[in-house]
C-alpha cells in the first residue's frame, strides 16, 4: 500500500526532512492518532501541515521504512526532547489544571528538596526584597533555617536597622513549634516561590552579556559605547555580566602561562593587587619562583593604589585574554557548552 499525496514521489527517504518523515508517519497512522496532533503546539502543527501538503506519493518501501525507524527510535537508544511546555501538555492530559500549574510553579522555581534547600538557591535580593515586609520574628525564622553564608548575603540586602533587629530576634530565639514552622513553609510556598515561578525568567542583560562576551574587541566596543549613550544603565548592567578578571580563574595552567607573556609586567602587578587571593596564587604558581618573587617585591613597593587604576589594568588584561582566545592562543573556559573543558 502506498499513501498519495498530489505532487512529486518520495522514494529514498534519506532525502526527506524531519516535518516531512513526521507528516508521512501521522498519514500513515491515520485519524484514530488525532491525539498526537494534540500534543503539537501550533507551529509545530504548521511545520508538518505544509511538508505534507506537498508529499506528493509515498512508496510503501519509505513508509515502512520510516515506521520501522520511529518505532527503533522509541524502543531502543533513541532520545526524546523534553521541555516545560511540553511537560505541562502531558500532565494536563491526565491531572487537573489546578495541580498542573502548583507542580509546573515548583519545577520552575529554584532547585531543592525541602523549601529551605529551595530558599537557598534564591538570589539573596530577591529574598531580601520579599522579607523586608515581614515581621522581624519570622525574618528571624528563616535566616535560621538556611545556610549562614546565605544569611549574612541576606542580611546585608535587608535595611540596617530592620536587619538588626532580625539579629536581636535570632539572639533570644527559642526552638521554633513545629505548627509555627509549617504555617511559615505554607507561606513561603503560596505567596513567594509562586511568585517567584510565575515571574522567573533569564535576565535580557545576562543574555545579552553573553552575546556581547562572544563580540571581538572592536565590535564589543561600538555596541557598549551606543548603548552608553542610549541607556546607560542597561550598558552598566551588560559590562558588569560580562567576563571580567575574576572569570580569568577559569584558565587551564597553559592558558595563564601564555597569558602572563602577552601582558606587561607593571600591568599585571596593578591588576594582581585588587585580586582575590585564590587568583593571585593562581598566577604567582605559574611563573618561575624568581619572577613570583620579583612580582610580589614589586607590588609591595607600589603601596596603595587608586581603584580606578586597578580596574583598568585588569580590564586591560581581560581584553588580552579575549585578544589571545580570538586567534585560538588560548581557551576561556565556561563561555560556551562546546569550549568546555575535560580533564
Amino acid at each position: 500500500m502506498a499513501i498519495r499525496v498530489q505532487k512529486r514521489a518520495v522514494e529514498d527517504p534519506k532525502k526527506l526532512t524531519g516535518p516531512e518523515k513526521a507528516a508521512i508517519i501521522l498519514l500513515a497512522l491515520g485519524e484514530d492518532h488525532h491525539k498526537l496532533w494534540e500534543s503539537l503546539d501550533e507551529d509545530e502543527i504548521k511545520e508538518i501541515s505544509q511538508a505534507m501538503s506537498s508529499l506528493g506519493t509515498v512508496s510503501a518501501a519509505v513508509v515502512e521504512q520510516l515506521l520501522i525507524e520511529f518505532v527503533s527510535g522509541m524502543s531502543g537508544a533513541g532520545s526524546v526532547m523534553g521541555s516545560f511546555e511540553q511537560t505541562q501538555r502531558l500532565l494536563s492530559s491526565f491531572m487537573p489544571n489546578e495541580r498542573v500549574d502548583s507542580l509546573m510553579e515548583e519545577i520552575r522555581g529554584p532547585a531543592g528538596r525541602t523549601m529551605w534547600d529551595k530558599l537557598g538557591n534564591v538570589n539573596e535580593a530577591v529574598l531580601a526584597n520579599y522579607l523586608k515586609n515581614e515581621y522581624p520574628q519570622t525574618v528571624a525564622v528563616v535566616l535560621s533555617k538556611i545556610k549562614a553564608e546565605h544569611a549574612s548575603r541576606v542580611l546585608s540586602a535587608l535595611p540596617e536597622d530592620f536587619a538588626l533587629e532580625c539579629v536581636q530576634r535570632m539572639l533570644r530565639m527559642e526552638p521554633v513549634q513545629r505548627e509555627i514552622l509549617d504555617k511559615i513553609e505554607q507561606t513561603l510556598r503560596n505567596e513567594f516561590m509562586s511568585n517567584l515561578a510565575r515571574t522567573s525568567k533569564r535576565d535580557s542583560h545576562e543574555m545579552m552579556a553573553e552575546i556581547f562576551n562572544s563580540f571581538d574587541r572592536q565590535t564589543e566596543g561600538r555596541f557598549i559605547a551606543a548603548l552608553e549613550e542610549r541607556n546607560r544603565e542597561a550598558a552598566e548592567r551588560i559590562r558588569a555580566l560580562m567576563f571580567v578578571f575574576e572569570d580569568l580563574s577559569k584558565l587551564d595552567p597553559g592558558g595563564v602561562q601564555t597569558l602572563l607573556r602577552a601582558v606587561e609586567k607593571d600591568q599585571l602587578g596593578l591588576a594582581l593587587k585588587g585580586a582575590s587571593d585564590s587568583l593571585r596564587e593562581m598566577f604567582f604558581s605559574n611563573m618561575s619562583e624568581r619572577a613570583s618573587k620579583i612580582m610580589r617585591e614589586d607590588m609591595e613597593s607600589m603601596g596603595p593604589v587608586r581603584l580606578k587604576d586597578v580596574d583598568a589594568a585588569q580590564m586591560a588584561m581581560v581584553q588580552v585574554a579575549k585578544d589571545l582566545a580570538a586567534k585560538g592562543e588560548i581557551m576561556l573556559a565556561g563561555q560556551g557548552g562546546d569550549d568546555e573543558l575535560i580533564y
